[in-house]
């Protein structure tokens, strides 16, 4: 009633307005007689006339006027209430605190069933906080789940005068305004796009990774039965999510299926694998595969390419996994068994002559490894930079750090000044001054950028080669003009040995570079104990007719009593998790390269009887180092990329930053325990 009576008073004035007028003609009037002017006699028989006509209009006609625009008004307002109550769209008003102050009648159909307590719309609806509502002249749209349906919910700012009556009595609005909120139901909409997205075509490929290995290993007479075996398994696999499959070569298939199975693949960890490696028809070897699938493609050309990187992936970590690459992401499944050591050499005298054609191509070589340089690391440096000055190039080591794991072979080059110059080694600032259109850089040892001992130069140097026996994780050097990563090489000196070995001016080693090759091998395959095989050894053998002596190389890598001291002390301190890790903790005071020490413990915790894998946890500056060991079938790299690591299948490690050394332990222990619950390891 007091809005219908404002509304009335307001009209009233309007009408007021024509009887305002009449004072001022007579004014006129007056001032038109006084001037004797025969229009002034007309403007006051004007003005006489026109307060009449008002006088009667107003206090006659004014009072029913003013009611009947006032119920035009109140019925129009009726109407729109009634349109909004009848409205097939669910409505609600809203107060600043989310209280619902009115609702039509789809939206109380909506909500049908909850208790009236809750009229709160965050009670209803948890995604609808005060924090989302629109302010200002903004519209917010919110999308929900309700009831299993899909909602969007758009909201904007309505702002009011005063007091409104709403329903069942007046609210107090804040700030003058509410939000108003419709309920626009798109379950059906979002069920046509996940229909679509689910037949959505993802391309794949298979490839079989020992397919000539494992027939050589069997009767010839068998040899039929076995690839009908592994193709029926695959075929069988991929109809059972209604794939289309073309095999293009003898070891090779293209899978096209719909983007729904993915989740499904992922589910049971691409259980083919396991399948296919279970196929014994007397067969010396398992069969493994290589999956690749490729998601996130705006087309299928994309999708294909994604793929090709992705099996790219899974053969740069050894084969017998699965790698779904997801836009920038990747995720790896399988990789359970060791390498199969290959035997023949043709893709090493291949990548020889390439990379000799690249050097020939350059007038100036650096050569790069990892941070903390190991053996291995400074040993192929030290091959390549052999292989360029016998090519007559100007060849340089980007070489920071000094550590203690390199110091007796670095001595042993640095105090031949002599022979090797004073610009063998150099470091990050005098090879980014060094560079010019004419250099090149060979990276050994590591193949991810953030590893590198000059990420910088990566940047700058247009000619790229990568030469490393770890496997790939997602973040490999991308623009290398050459890639030659092996994981089946025991280390990267015996892929630069035999890299030596097929050029055709083989260069001559001087001994103390056969020294400092044989010593990497030495050191990675733990003095040719751990993925040594035929091709390492025939490497070895090359080194020692260059010169390398087997003694000489021992006396390098003898250590003193405290160090020893503190080796046994970690081994004495290990203890047993789940039966069959071994876990300690390396001292890190008293020795020059805490994380060598901790490699070395690790490896020695593996001859322990029941330990399957080792982890030990060092304590540096400003982060806690893990080093890693496994023995058989346990892959001790997909344990170690859970928390940021990589490496080889029996040989990994990870840096865990911002804990401390008790944290750092309970995170291995609670990945190691997951992993096992889950059946990954």
């Amino acid at each position: 009633m007091k809005q219908e009576k404002k509304i009335g008073q307001q009209i009233e004035q309007f009408l007021r307005v024509p009887m305002y007028l009449i004072p001022l003609f007579a004014v006129l009037s007056g001032i038109g007689l006084a001037m004797e002017s025969p229009y002034g006699y007309a403007m006051a028989v004007v003005t006489a006339v026109y307060g009449i006509v008002v006088a009667i209009l107003y206090y006659r006609s004014g009072p029913k006027l003013t009611e009947h625009l006032v119920n035009y008004i109140f019925e129009q307002g009726q109407i729109q209430k009634h349109l909004l109550k009848e409205l097939s769209i669910p409505y609600a008003l809203v107060d600043w605190e989310g209280k619902i102050l009115w609702a039509n009648q789809e939206f109380e159909k909506l909500i049908a069933g909850e208790t009236k307590n809750y009229r709160t719309i965050r009670h209803l609806f948890p995604e609808l906080t005060k924090e989302v509502f629109p302010k200002g002249e903004e519209r917010i749209n919110v999308n929900i789940e309700y009831k299993a349906g899909n909602y969007r919910v758009e909201m904007k700012e309505i702002v009011v005068d005063e007091l409104i009556n709403i329903d069942q009595g007046s609210t107090a609005v804040r700030d003058n305004s509410m939000t108003a909120m419709y309920f626009y139901d798109e379950t059906e909409l979002v069920a046509f796009k996940e229909e679509c997205e689910n037949q959505k075509l993802i391309a794949g490929l298979i490839y079989i990774d020992n397919y000539e290995e494992v027939l050589e290993s069997i009767e010839e007479v068998r040899r039929p039965l076995m690839v009908a075996l592994v193709e029926r398994k695959i075929t069988k696999y991929m109809q059972s999510i209604d794939a289309i499959i073309k095999k293009f070569e003898k070891d090779k298939y293209v899978v096209v299926f719909p983007n729904k199975y993915v989740h499904n693949l992922q589910e049971n960890k691409f259980s083919i694998l396991d399948e296919v490696r279970s196929i014994n028809v007397g067969n010396e070897m398992s069969v493994t595969l290589s999956i690749g699938i490729g998601l996130a493609g705006a087309n299928y050309m994309e999708s294909y390419e994604n793929a090709r990187a992705a099996m790219d992936l899974a053969l740069g970590r050894g084969g017998d996994q699965a790698v779904v690459k997801y836009g920038d992401q990747n995720y790896y499944y399988g990789g359970k068994t060791q390498t199969v050591e290959k035997t023949t050499r043709v893709k090493a005298r291949v990548k020889a002559h390439a990379l000799r054609e690249i050097i020939q191509s350059k007038d100036r070589v650096f050569v790069m490894g990892h941070k903390n340089p190991d053996a291995d690391s400074l040993g192929s440096a030290i091959g390549i930079y052999r292989l360029a000055k016998t090519l007559g190039k100007n060849a340089h080591i980007i070489l920071n750090e000094v550590t203690s794991a390199i110091r007796p072979v670095y001595d042993t080059i640095h105090n031949q000044t002599a022979v090797y110059g004073d610009d063998m080694f150099i470091n990050n600032e005098k090879a980014i001054d060094l560079k010019d259109a004419n250099t090149m850089l060979v990276v050994v040892d590591v193949n991810r950028p953030c590893l590198t001992e000059c990420e910088d130069l990566l940047k700058y140097v247009k000619t790229i080669v990568v030469l490393d026996h770890h496997r790939q994780a997602g973040d490999t050097i991308k623009n290398a003009v050459l890639s030659y990563i092996e994981p089946y090489a025991s280390s990267s000196c015996e892929m630069v040995t035999e890299i030596l070995q097929y050029i055709v001016d083989k260069p001559k080693l001087r001994p103390a570079e056969a020294d400092a090759l044989y010593s990497g091998m030495l050191v990675d395959t733990d003095n040719f104990v751990s993925k040594a095989g035929v091709r390492t050894f025939e490497a070895a053998a090359y080194l020692r007719r260059s010169g390398a002596d087997v003694v000489r190389v021992r006396k390098l890598f003898r250590e003193d009593m405290d160090h020893y001291k503190l080796r046994a002390e970690a081994v004495r301190s290990s203890q047993m998790y789940l039966d069959e890790f071994a876990l300690t903790v390396c001292p890190t005071t008293g020795t020059g390269n805490p994380t060598v020490l901790g490699a070395q413990v690790a490896n020695e915790l593996l001859d322990i009887q029941g330990v399957r894998a080792s982890f030990v946890l060092t304590e540096l500056p400003d982060k806690i180092h893990v080093s890693a060991r496994s023995l058989e079938n346990l892959n001790v790299q997909v344990i170690m990329e859970k928390i940021g690591g990589g490496g080889h299948m029996n040989m990994a490690a990870t840096q865990l930053y911002n804990c401390t050394l008790a944290n750092a332990m309970e995170t291995v222990k609670v990945l190691l325990k997951t992993m096992k619950e889950e059946g990954d390891i």
